[in-house]
């Protein structure tokens, strides 16, 4: 007697291996044997492969109004190049991640308006700046520090009327979403730089 699957489970178990070669795929595209370039390209993969979900965390907010937000998705292929600048040009790739993420938070303040909050991803922009440069290197890393600072000081409030405007209420929501995306984004690259303290740390043991 031939015993068959079902079809649910035939799907999902497809699903399943589709998902694990993605993995694969993924985890050997961001390797690299420095691993501050690795924690560059993970970061920059993780950026990229939610950028086309933000539409769907903005519908709810503003309806079908959200298209000039789809400007950052112009971004989304330049975070996916990271880790292949990277292997060619280690120094290029980690200084393409924050720059890219800077130009991103212009277009998106064009887009939106600074009253929705996008300005607060410049934090996690000037800390892979500051963090993924060694010492010998801040002669590049902290320039790009400085332009993050700069873009608030200087362009804060001078952008012009935004592509798209708001109510206050969706302003407020906006600024919600966009706090914690930041926030959750800072947190996820401490927490990479902190595993890398801690291997550097215990292969001094």
């Amino acid at each position: 007697m031939i015993h068959t699957r079902p079809p649910r489970v035939v799907m999902w178990m497809a699903i399943a291996s589709l998902a694990s070669a993605l993995r694969r795929r993924l985890e050997s595209y961001a390797a690299n044997d420095d691993p501050l370039v690795a924690a560059a390209n993970w970061i920059a993969l993780v950026v990229a492969s939610n950028q086309p979900f933000y539409p769907l965390y903005l519908y709810p907010i503003v309806g079908d109004r959200l298209a000039p937000a789809l400007l950052t998705f112009l971004s989304t292929p330049l975070f996916a190049a990271v880790p292949a600048v990277s292997r060619r040009h280690p120094v290029v790739g980690r200084a393409m991640l924050p720059l890219v993420g800077i130009a991103n938070v212009a277009v998106s303040a064009k887009a939106m308006g600074v009253s929705s909050g996008v300005e607060l991803f410049l934090i996690p922009c000037a800390l892979i700046a500051a963090a993924l440069f060694r010492p010998s290197e801040r002669v590049i890393g902290l320039p790009i520090v400085g332009i993050a600072l700069a873009m608030y000081f200087l362009l804060h409030g001078r952008y012009g009327a935004p592509l798209a405007t708001y109510s206050a209420a969706e302003y407020g929501s906006l600024l919600s979403l966009n706090a914690i995306s930041a926030a959750t984004l800072t947190v996820f690259v401490g927490l990479l730089l902190s595993g890398i303290v801690a291997r550097g740390q215990g292969n001094q043991k």
